[in-house]
């Protein structure tokens, strides 16, 4: 039996942006707002549903943002952040957050965590984050974060994206 023939490279796509992103939008993911203070105590966030765990031992998330947003500099010059899950009923923070040209922290409630990242108020969970490393791939970073706290609400449902669309869970 012949093995197939392997490519040193990835072959160029047969598909347009476009069809990529809505075949990307059919898988469903959760909801977060990622939040910084920066040294001179500007607030920083961002809507963003590139969440994933990463590691149980040593604890490790990963976000991503694109090269090109307006947060980048403070993001990867900052030592902290956190990830804050958002709960069903925060659409609207989950639309504020990805404005443009507002001020996202108008009217939202939310303390500051240990490091000085703003967590959220409502929020289904919330993990405090060392700004551990950095993959630049793509027009993204990927940012990894070494939890060094977290928090959830028990029962708490969480805000849900599939197909452009925001939803809840609703158990089979």
């Amino acid at each position: 039996m012949r093995s197939p023939t392997t490519s040193p490279q990835a072959r160029a796509p047969d598909f347009s942006t476009p069809q990529f992103r809505q075949a990307l939008g059919m898988f469903a993911t959760g909801v977060t707002i990622v939040t910084a203070r920066t040294p001179a105590g500007e607030l920083v966030g961002l809507t963003a549903n590139s969440f994933n765990s990463v590691s149980l031992a040593p604890p490790l998330v990963l976000w991503s943002l694109a090269r090109r947003a307006g947060s980048m500099a403070a993001f990867s010059a900052g030592s902290h952040y956190a990830i804050n899950i958002l709960s069903a009923d925060q659409q609207d923070l989950a639309r504020q957050f990805a404005a443009k040209d507002v001020d996202r922290y108008q009217g939202v409630a939310f303390a500051l965590g240990a490091s000085g990242a703003p967590l959220l108020e409502g929020a289904a969970a919330t993990f405090e984050c060392f700004n551990r490393s950095r993959y630049e791939e793509g027009d993204h970073v990927i940012f990894v974060g070494e939890v060094e706290r977290c928090a959830h609400r028990i029962g708490a449902a969480p805000l849900l994206f599939h197909g452009g669309r925001f939803y809840t869970e609703h158990p089979l």
